[in-house]
């Protein structure tokens, strides 16, 4: 991780890798924790695969659905990595998206209490990482792994 350029975060969740990656996989599952809540999140493409599309769109009422993001993803190693990029939209045409441009690095690993998970978020200069920081990535990313923990640990414990 480059200290200048990227934002992380770690946390254990207490549950199988197997179910971790379900619930990043799985188009109903990532509905119910990838956006905070209580906004609600429509996942329109996930194409699990390097070169597919991730395009997910938001709700603050349910009814009303606008863009969230378009992505591809670059790295699909089951129940280990995601790497994603929004710097390339789901039909492979360059992107400029707002808020800030990313690449995305999702890992899984073993950990004794279940799965040791870590986003690391990298960004193209030290302005896009500082502006993502001001605009909350912290709290949003640490949310949504919240909720994304709260899912697969309630899914471990039935």
């Amino acid at each position: 991780m480059n200290p200048d350029l990227d934002l992380g975060l770690q946390r254990v969740i207490r549950a199988p890798r197997a179910l971790v990656w379900k619930a990043w996989t799985d188009p109903a599952q990532l509905a119910k924790w990838w956006v905070p809540a209580p906004t609600v999140a429509r996942i329109d493409k996930l194409d699990v695969h390097p070169g597919g599309g991730f395009v997910t769109t938001m709700s603050d009422d349910g009814v009303e659905f606008v863009p969230h993001t378009d992505q591809v993803f670059l790295v699909v190693e089951p129940e280990q990595r995601l790497v994603f990029t929004n710097a390339i939209d789901s039909s492979w045409h360059p992107a400029n998206p707002a808020p800030v441009r990313l690449t995305a690095e999702i890992t899984f690993g073993d950990h004794p209490d279940g799965t040791d998970y870590r986003v690391v978020v990298r960004h193209g200069d030290p302005a896009a990482k500082a502006h993502h920081e001001e605009l909350g990535f912290f709290e949003g990313w640490g949310s949504v792994t919240a909720a994304l923990a709260a899912l697969a640990e309630a899914e471990a414990a039935e």
